[in-house]
């Protein structure tokens, strides 16, 4: 986060105006007493009635005035500090997406969240409202400390004393309250990662019956965030009387001893109505030391938040001088490829190559590294040692524009944002993709029958991640969006896994007809990669098998086996090779 410094600079005409407003309003409170002087001592005392109507002017003139320049003063205030919000907001945010696939593996979401809202709030705050009233209670108690010493030094040694009592109280209660605040935060992010988690995921919750549960885990963190907030309340309590009966004893004081100065004839009655008058004014600034450190701990609290994740530093940086590829062809190697995450192996020496418009299918049990080989191709994550490379330049030489606006993808966990159908397809090109082009990509997904048959058509909007959409409609459309995208290189990773036979079949029909792109096919189903150029089977990180399907049939391994237990059903006691021909028809 940039220092406090900066903004300050960014805004300083803002702040200057505002503070000249602050300066003049505070000027016109310790004005005031003027008048009353004037009015006690001349116009009462002295009988100097033609005074009062001008003294009453004057006191007509001071209010307008404290108005007006209230009004500029908060209002430029408010305006600004929401400006530096959206500052500070906008470039967490930025700074957050440019952080490395890692970084998303051990966070939270509602940790975030509590990050880029509630943190930022907190520190809008600081530069708003309480940044105001901390400046308004300086300036206001050094103007009012001088007022008083003008009139009287004697009855000025009882707020002298106060005065520093107060705000030694107020650096106690500061520090105490940090610490608080910094628990307050981490179990806001706890909470609200429980919270996000149960309505995300609010299907599975309900159909496991598992809603007594839930509720359960979210009463303990928020029994936790009432405990650490009831701790908060208790040191506010503890502290905040004394600023209480400091504020109140000062004026009774300033009456009793002032009343026998003017007994003596020391002061006049009016300027001890004077004096009273600015022990008001010394009051609630007083008061308000204990909610002021209240909220300025809460702010240094939530600035600490924020800053963890400003030293969060990216895995994955583009390269300082990247190499452009004038045309990406779509040939993809792996060059003895290792990978891990977090010490645990997962590719171990991974070599193969996919010449430019040639089809690879991959295939291996689960956890096998299947999806780390699109992580690596995306640089979602660098490899460990080896080299993957893009038309023969390894990925980490290209810049991550260049390398993954050449790549289409559909994920294995499909995502969809709550937006149109339309909205979803174009992800990939949102300012070239025509409505034409988005109802030629959703045919070729199988997906106009269905999406054309809502209220809205492609314009439906759909809820949030494709919630009222079933998984193999959700599928399509995220197929939709790669093939709208038309970029060298098709990735479907597990992409037909929640579709029917039939459809399953008009897509292969369609990824056949798609030529001259470089297609990598993920699949636990055999009939989505048997047409590959080449397939390789994944075990354990490594590569096990490799060849064509024919070929793969004939080593009787990994590959044979899944063959068999998918199409087993159709061979019954007839030798397995007799009946191919008729086991791909019906397959295809």
């Amino acid at each position: 986060m940039k220092k406090v410094s900066y903004y300050l600079k960014k805004y300083w005409f803002a702040y200057l105006i505002a503070f000249v407003c602050m300066v003049a309003q505070i000027t016109i409170d310790m004005l005031n007493p003027n008048v009353t002087v004037r009015i006690i001592d001349d116009v009462v005392g002295k009988g100097e009635i033609s005074l009062l109507k001008y003294s009453l002017l004057m006191m007509l003139v001071f209010a307008l005035g404290r108005v007006v320049f209230g009004y500029a003063k908060e209002y430029l205030f408010d305006v600004t500090s929401f400006k530096i919000s959206v500052d500070i907001r906008k470039n967490l945010f930025r700074h957050i997406q440019k952080l490395s696939v890692n970084y998303f593996d051990k966070s939270n979401t509602g940790e975030i969240m509590s990050r880029v809202k509630d943190d930022v709030d907190r520190i809008q705050a600081a530069f708003g409202y309480v940044g105001m009233l901390i400046i308004t209670v300086v300036i206001h108690m050094s103007m009012v400390i001088f007022c008083m010493v003008r009139i009287s030094l004697k009855l000025s040694i009882i707020p002298l004393i106060a005065i520093p009592v107060c705000a030694v109280l107020a650096i106690v209660l500061e520090r105490k309250l940090d610490k608080v605040y910094e628990d307050i935060s981490e179990e806001n992010a706890e909470m609200n990662t429980v919270a996000e988690e149960n309505l995300a995921g609010v299907r599975t919750v309900k159909a496991f019956a598992r809603e007594k549960f839930e509720i359960k885990k979210f009463m303990q963190h928020n029994k936790k965030y009432y405990d650490l907030n009831m701790r908060q309340s208790k040191l506010w309590i503890r502290y905040y009387p004394f600023f209480q009966m400091i504020s109140k004893v000062l004026p009774i004081s300033a009456i009793i001893i002032g009343g026998v100065m003017v007994i003596n004839g020391e002061i006049t009655l009016g300027k001890l109505g004077a004096f009273i008058e600015y022990c008001n004014n010394v009051v609630w600034p007083l008061e308000m030391l204990g909610w002021l450190s209240n909220e300025l701990a809460a702010a240094f609290a939530s600035r600490k938040k924020i800053n963890k994740i400003y030293n969060e530093t990216s895995m994955i940086h583009n390269p300082e001088s990247p190499v452009v590829l004038p045309q990406v062809k779509g040939g993809i190697s792996f060059e003895h490829v290792d990978f891990s995450i977090e010490g645990k192996q997962i590719l171990k020496d991974v070599s193969f190559k996919v010449p430019a418009g040639n089809t690879l299918g991959i295939i291996g049990a689960t956890g096998s590294g299947k999806s780390s080989l699109i992580n690596l191709l995306l640089r979602l994550y660098d490899a460990d040692s080896g080299a993957v490379c893009l038309d023969g330049v390894n990925v980490k030489e290209l810049s991550l524009g260049q390398l993954r606006e050449s790549i289409s993808l559909v994920m294995q966990d499909v995502f969809l944002f709550s937006d149109t159908v339309s909205e979803n397809v174009k992800l990939g090109k949102k300012s070239s993709l025509t409505d034409p082009e988005v109802a030629t990509a959703l045919k070729k997904a199988q997906a106009a029958d269905f999406v054309f048959k809502l209220e809205d058509g492609a314009d439906t909007v759909i809820g949030e991640r494709g919630v009222g959409l079933s998984g193999g409609q959700k599928q399509r459309i995220s197929m939709a969006r790669a093939f709208a995208k038309d970029t060298p290189i098709l990735v479907l990773d597990d992409s037909t896994s929640a579709l029917d036979m039939e459809t399953e079949r008009m897509i292969q029909k369609t990824l056949k007809e798609i030529t001259g792109i470089t297609k990598l096919i993920i699949a636990h189903r055999i009939s989505s990669v048997r047409h590959a150029d080449e397939i390789i089977v994944l075990e354990e990180g490594r590569i096990c098998e490799r060849g064509t399907h024919e070929e793969l049939l004939q080593k009787k391994g990994y590959y044979y086996k899944t063959y068999q237990a998918q199409y087993g059903e159709y061979m019954g006691d007839v030798p397995e090779y007799s009946v191919t021909a008729e086991v791909a028809a019906a397959t295809e």
